[in-house]
């Protein structure tokens, strides 16, 4: 289960009415409780105008509080109760109580379990993201789509130059304008040639959004003073460069509502899985659960650290001599992944930059500590589109 970021508990006797609302793009279903009895279900359009004017005419001078479960209509509902003076909780449906072999599921019933349990004190809402970090993730995934697509039509040509038996044009492999103008060159039919300079089009047209889109992303970060801040202090961590520290705020957050550094691993699943029993305690590989993007970056970018980093080179040596070499390249960076993450919580909490402590008599990794060839280091942080 994803670990998510949360609030504290709702405290029920606060409120006099609990209005539970099951959303779709087109409607929701309301059920509203009350301490009592009381019990009103009904179906209105996807409207916020329409719920608060209902809850004004039907609950005048009472305290009424929503709940309602994230999905694809986003916060803009949550933004418009509490813009009312009405508080709202945001759900995720993993954490909502349900009922065993239950033989049937309504809209409404869904509601009225999410106003019960609200009712009850059962619920624990997500963080919701202020306007900014809402915005910097709408970009940060705007990115990711892009480079994907970019990574993808690079596949696509090197499938079909293989299919035809053509050898891609540089001995390196590498995509640069000179390898581009080869394949635009390169002889062969009619057919082959029209679907190599669409997919070259395709190729270039990715390149260039992904590059507008990580312009806009450094013009929008550096217009609000938070951000830009809160960039130039992860950036200041060994390995982390400016795509990770922007991917990194955007899907965590404002970084005040995090409690500690290991509610932030396992939202990323860096901590260990466990199946414990009695006396016996057994520990497995990390979760792998939560947001693999930023994690998949956080391990290059230890990968890095340890490189600049004397203290994180001693201590990824000292957990790669304890573990089976077979898995100790492995255990160790993710090691070395979680006190990054640490680190980058503390930086955030202290807002200030890290200082590397130099320490020359830490002896660089050979190949054979790293699992695998010394080139892997120099290319394991790759912050351009």
């Amino acid at each position: 289960m994803t670990k998510q970021l949360q609030y504290p508990t709702f405290i029920a006797r606060n409120y006099d009415i609990f209005g539970g609302l099951d959303v779709d793009k087109k409607s929701m279903a309301v059920t509203f409780r009350d301490h009592g009895m009381m019990r009103k279900s009904f179906r209105l359009p996807y409207s916020a105008s329409q719920l608060l004017s209902y809850t004004r005419k039907h609950f005048p001078g009472q305290r009424v509080a929503f709940v309602y479960e994230a999905g694809p209509t986003g916060f803009g509902l949550h933004d418009e109760l509490t813009a009312a003076s009405h508080d709202c909780l945001v759900v995720s449906p993993s954490m909502v109580p349900t009922v065993q072999r239950k033989r049937v599921k309504t809209n409404r019933l869904d509601s009225l379990k999410l106003a019960e349990g609200l009712r009850g004190g059962q619920l624990r809402g997500i963080h919701v993201p202020a306007p900014s970090y809402r915005e910097l993730r709408h970009l940060v995934q705007l990115r990711d789509t892009q480079v994907g697509q970019l990574r993808a039509s690079k596949c696509r040509i090197k499938s079909l130059l293989l299919y035809e038996g053509i050898p891609f044009p540089t001995a390196n492999g590498k995509w640069s304008a000179q390898a581009l103008r080869e394949l635009e060159a390169l002889p062969c039919n009619a057919t082959v040639r029209f679907k190599l300079d669409q997919l070259i089009d395709a190729l270039q047209f990715h390149f260039q959004s992904a590059a507008k889109v990580q312009k806009q992303i450094r013009y929008f970060c550096q217009n609000d003073p938070e951000l830009h801040r809160c960039i130039s202090f992860l950036v200041s961590l060994p390995g982390v460069g400016t795509i990770t520290a922007t991917h990194a705020l955007a899907r965590l957050g404002d970084w005040r509502q995090i409690k500690d550094v290991r509610q932030i691993a396992g939202f990323l699943g860096l901590v260990s899985s466990e199946h414990s029993t009695g006396d016996k305690e057994n520990r497995g590989e990390i979760t792998r659960i939560g947001d693999s993007r930023l994690r998949n970056k956080l391990i290059q970018c230890a990968w890095t650290a340890i490189r600049k980093d004397p203290e994180l080179r001693a201590f990824y040596r000292r957990i790669y001599e304890r573990q089976p070499k077979k898995v100790a390249a492995r255990k160790a960076i993710v090691a070395v992944a979680r006190k990054l993450t640490a680190r980058m919580y503390a930086v955030l909490k202290e807002q200030r930059p890290f200082v590397i402590r130099a320490d020359s008599s830490i002896a660089p990794l050979t190949a054979e500590e790293t699992g695998g060839p010394r080139e892997r280091l120099d290319a394991a942080q790759n912050e351009q589109p």
